[in-house]
This record gives C-alpha cells, structure tokens and sequence, in this order.
C-alpha cells in the first residue's frame, strides 16, 4: 500500500540514500543516464551482489525506478526534479574543513 509520506520521513529517506558513498555515485551515475545493473557494476568497480543491495535500498527510499526491458531491467533516477536535486546538493557545500566532523559524529554516527 502506497503512503505519503512526512517532509521529515522524505528527507530522513534521502540522507540515509546519500549516507553511503556507493549510493551517491550510482545516484551521480543513474543522474546522467539509466543504466543497467551489470553496466553499473563494472563502471563503479563493485560486484553484482553489492550493487544490487544498494539499488535496493534506493528503490525502497524511492529514490531510483526499475524499467522492464524484455529480459533486462534498466534502473533510472524516479523522478528528474532528482537530477535537480542532486546537483543543488552537489554545489551547496563548496567548502568542507577536513579536520572537523559534527560533535555528534561519534553519538550519533554522523558526519
């Protein structure tokens, strides 16, 4: 059953998404065109198995869609306000400190 979800609930989504360096770069990688699973695998430089845990856990924020394609699935962004998004993102922090994390990192497992 589909729910709408809370504006905390949507965000919450999107940064667990965004928490795991893989994730983001099948997202960068899925922003400039859909692609299939195989393909993403040897673009990225991570087995199958991997790759298809974190498409999941992108299908199941809602973030990326799965297009049938004979025999083949095709995976692509679920919606192009993503690509939007994704780069308002990208170009909202233009300068990190390397040396400092948030002063929940360890509490919280942020940062």
């Amino acid at each position: 059953m589909l729910t709408v979800a809370s504006d905390i609930e949507v965000l919450a989504r999107f940064g667990r998404a965004l928490a795991d360096p893989i994730r983001c770069r099948i997202l960068l990688t899925l922003r400039e065109a859909p692609a299939y699973p195989a393909n993403l695998a040897d673009a990225l430089g991570v087995s199958r198995t991997r790759l298809s845990n974190h498409l999941a856990c992108l299908r199941d924020c809602g973030l990326v869609v799965t297009v049938p394609e004979g025999r083949r699935t095709r995976y692509e962004l679920a919606d192009e306000r993503l690509v939007h998004a994704l780069d308002d993102l990208r170009t909202a922090v233009v300068a990190v400190e390397t040396d400092r994390t948030c002063v929940d990192a360890e509490t919280k497992g942020c940062c």
